[in-house]
């Protein structure tokens, strides 16, 4: 009957549709009267299967208030707002129903006779209705046969003397007097339910033997006869002295699972006033064949000997929530079937080997929320049949306890380095800790048969040696968010961490200060579907990055000017939302691929909107037209004029150049005597600017010698009075003590120029790289070339692209090399002054390289 009832509450709860209909209406099968001021029973289709009307203000129930609906299933008559009278047979129309309804409503009259001719109900709900233990005592209740939930909670009952007509409910599965102000319960009371099974007997938060004294020897055993697989007798205020009593009267009672949460047995913590349980507040329990036993939330601050041992046929164990913070010996002896043992959220700081003696067979153990530091190495070896180990939130530093398990909980400690011991769990949870070289996750990757791996908010972001990677053809997801790759990978360390791991599914990179992809960083992962790069810094994404076979892509959160479509059209699901796109002419292909594609897009289309040019900020780009962006329709008519132009030039160019390389050292000195003779009266004045440099020189230390002699004492004016620059370097303007960011931000942002010099020894040095960065976002910023590289040395355009520091600037703009031939460096010096001095304007946003700006649609 309980069966066919869930049955019936799925078919009524979970398939209604009765969230798209208008309230006050029918549909036919439903009728929807909720909140719609009734005074009386709206007249309803005879097809109508659940009839709703609470929150109303119906006053009286009776013989007539219903037609006659056979198809009736649920009526829901709970919350009325005024006091309600419930007559004789008031339901007598509606044979069919199977759940009634009347609960939080003031009934005022409720006639003995009003549940009649009801032979197929199979729930009752009368919760907070303020009625009292008349209703239990006057057989309000007989002849409902098919009755199997009756829902007394709530009430005013004070006395739980049932009439004789409960023997006779024999579909009857669960009763609920929880919340009513019951004091004693003795076995005449409940004698018509004696020789019944019941599913649920609820008396939680009744005050049950906890305000009067009780003569239990006269009481005796009210359960007697019956078997109740869950009896919940939760927030009573049960002492250690209650709970033995009242468990040696049931002795002989079958009760399967027994709730005693919110007691106040145990002395918690600092006290001693009140007693934890010891051997004997559970023995009356021995023959009850009790399977659950939930004591949590409560004050036990001791696990006595040998307190459970009468306990022989539990499998589940819960003191979450109490005090504990000693485990005497043999706690848990006599617990031989026990399976499930929780004792999370409690106050236990060591754990020791003789703790979990007596648990043969315990699979599942939760230690989480406590302040367990140390654990004794054999604590749970010794326990054969354990699978999972949860010590979440915990203060660990060392796992070297860790038994041969599957399933591993270690999240919320204080690891900062693994031990190499033999793991054998396919789930390792290791969020949350302190772990920052990447030797550890080199070896997880090494345990056999790992299936899961979560190492999220850890520090990993150091990778001092080459680590040899292996084959894991287990392993299916890895979670290593909000950690810092992006240290070990722009330094050329650790690119083959996913080296074999062939059978990987889903990978979480997100947070993890990426700037770029190393290249052939996924190329194992063929059978990735899901990848989660989000809240990175990703300014591109290359052709050949992302694995074939993927399916799923978070990408939002970066800082995407352009991407390109063609990544994106195997995909099934992609979330690319707050990225910050450039809405110019560049972006037309991928605006066309977002309107027309069949890949699932996460996220509104509000949050995929412009960062570029400011008239667009905001704008979704959902809004934008491309039909100004043809570029072949807008350059069609300088085609020939630009190949006339373009054959001239190119003619002139090359005379120019032959002569120029042949030459060039006298020519730059002709033109400098010219220069002086036509400018002699004229004086170099600078007027006055915003900026207190001219130039912020920036360079490797170790390049100091080279770059003062070549360069500074040539431009410099503290160098000499014939020179015109106003530079600033780290090594003379730099302010002693201050941050040294703060310093390169002052450099960067206080010149009308940087100039680097891109040496070997730059692209080594950490604090050239991060000056670099801030030069670049500079020019995008202000959307003006203000950085000037010079390259130096011997190195080549392969080594420069290696660094992704520089690449990205590099494919976009000119640089400047150190001339090789000495007859080239006043011109080259000279070049680079007109270059330090001349204004750059911002750039505009129509020109023959850059194509109209998208317009919005109207």
């Amino acid at each position: 009957m309980a069966d066919q009832l869930d049955l019936l509450l799925g078919v009524i709860f979970v398939a209604s549709p009765m969230l798209g209909m208008p309230p006050c209406s029918s549909d036919g099968q439903i009728a929807l009267f909720r909140l719609c001021n009734l005074t009386q029973i709206p007249w309803v289709l005879h097809t109508t299967e659940r009839l709703l009307l609470s929150f109303n203000y119906i006053s009286m129930v009776n013989a007539t208030s219903f037609p006659l609906l056979e198809q009736l299933m649920l009526l829901e008559l709970g919350t009325q707002y005024t006091p309600m009278t419930i007559d004789r047979e008031a339901f007598r129309n509606l044979p069919n129903l199977r759940i009634l309804d009347l609960g939080q409503n003031k009934i005022k009259v409720l006639n003995p006779d009003a549940f009649q001719g009801l032979p197929h109900l199979l729930e009752l709900r009368l919760f907070s209705c303020e009625l009292s233990s008349v209703v239990l005592r006057d057989g309000y209740f007989r002849n409902l046969n098919s009755l199997a939930r009756l829902d007394l909670s709530a009430n005013q009952i004070y006395s739980l003397r049932l009439h004789s007509s409960f023997q006779e409910l024999n579909s009857l599965k669960a009763i609920d007097f929880s919340f009513n102000e019951i004091f004693t319960l003795c076995e005449e009371e409940l004698k018509p339910l004696e020789g019944k099974t019941l599913s649920f007997f609820g008396l939680k938060s009744t005050s049950l033997f906890s305000r009067v004294s009780v003569d239990w020897e006269t009481c005796r055993n009210p359960f007697r006869g019956m078997w109740l697989e869950t009896l919940d007798l939760s927030s009573n205020g049960w002492t250690v002295t209650i709970t033995g009593n009242f468990s040696s009267i049931i002795w002989g009672s079958q009760v399967s699972s027994l709730f005693l949460t919110h007691h106040i047995m145990g002395s918690g913590f600092g006290f001693q006033n009140i007693k934890d349980p010891d051997q004997n507040t559970f023995a009356g329990l021995a023959t009850s064949s009790v399977y659950v036993l939930d004591l949590s939330h409560g004050y036990i601050f001791s696990l006595n000997s040998y307190v459970f041992k009468t306990l022989k046929d539990l499998k589940l164990l819960n003191l979450a929530y109490n005090k504990i913070n000693k485990i005497a010996d043999n706690a848990f002896y006599g617990l031989d079937k026990l399976q499930v043992l929780n004792m999370s959220s409690n106050l236990l700081g060591e754990l020791y080997n003789s703790n979990f003696y007596g648990l043969p067979r315990v699979g599942y153990i939760d230690l989480q929320k406590n302040h367990i530091g140390i654990i004794q190495y054999q604590t749970f070896r010794s326990l054969k049949e354990l699978h999972t180990l949860d010590l979440r939130d915990n203060a660990l530093k060392t796992i070297n306890f860790i038994p041969s398990i599957l399933t591993v909980f270690l999240s919320g400690n204080k690891l900062v380095r693994l031990p190499h011991i033999h793991f054998t769990a396919n789930f390792i949870q290791l969020s949350e800790n302190r772990l920052e070289n990447l030797a550890d996750l080199y070896f997880l990757l090494r345990v056999p048969q790992l299936q899961f791996l979560i190492l999220n908010q850890n520090r990993l972001s150091s990778c001092e040696a080459i680590y040899t990677s292996s084959e894991n053809l287990s392993l299916e997801q890895l979670f290593l968010a909000e950690n810092m790759l992006q240290l070990p990978w722009e330094n050329g360390l650790c690119w083959d961490i996913f080296k074999g791991l062939f059978h990987l599914q889903v990978l979480y990179l997100n947070s993890n200060f990426l700037h770029f992809l190393p290249p052939g960083i996924f190329s194992d992962l063929v059978s990735l579907r899901k990848l989660s790069l989000g809240a990175n810094r990703l300014t591109t994404l290359s052709p050949d990055t992302l694995p074939a076979n993927l399916e799923i892509l978070d990408i939002s959160r970066n800082q995407l000017f352009s991407p390109d479509p063609w990544l994106f059209a195997s995909l099934s699901v992609l979330d690319i939302t707050h990225n910050e796109f450039i809405c110019q002419c560049e972006l037309s292909p991928f605006i066309t691929w977002l309107n027309q594609t069949n890949v699932t897009l996460l996220g509104s289309p509000a949050n995929i909107y412009c960062m570029y040019p400011d008239s667009l900020l905001g704008t979704s780009i959902y809004s934008l037209s491309t039909k100004d962006c043809d570029e072949e329709e807008a350059l069609q008519s300088l085609k020939f004029l630009l190949f006339i132009l373009c054959t001239i030039t190119l003619a002139l160019l090359l005379i120019s150049t032959i002569v120029a390389i042949k030459f060039r050292g006298s020519c730059f000195l002709c033109y400098k005597t010219i220069q002086k003779l036509m400018f002699k009266d004229k004086v170099w004045s600078l007027e006055p600017s915003a900026y207190r440099y001219d130039a912020y020189f920036c360079f490797s230390s170790k390049d100091f010698e080279w770059a003062q002699n070549a360069l500074l004492k040539h431009l410099d004016v503290q160098y000499s009075s014939h020179n015109r620059l106003r530079l600033c370097f780290e090594e003379r303007d730099f302010i002693p003590g201050e941050n040294h960011i703060s310093n390169i931000q002052a450099a960067v942002w206080g010149s009308r120029k940087t100039v680097c010099l891109v040496s070997r020894q730059f692209l080594k040095d950490g604090w050239c790289l991060e000056a670099f960065r801030y030069a670049h976002g500079r020019c995008l910023s202000d959307l003006k070339n203000v950085l000037i590289v010079v390259v130096v040395g011997s190195l080549s355009q392969y080594q420069l692209m290696k660094h992704e520091t520089v690449k990205g600037f590099l494919q976009k703009q000119q640089y400047l090399r150190w001339p090789e031939d000495p007859q080239d460096i006043g011109w080259f010096l000279n070049k680079l002054s007109g270059h330090i001095l001349k204004e750059e304007k911002e750039k505009k946003r129509s020109n023959t390289i850059q194509l109209q700006t998208l317009t919005t649609i109207s």
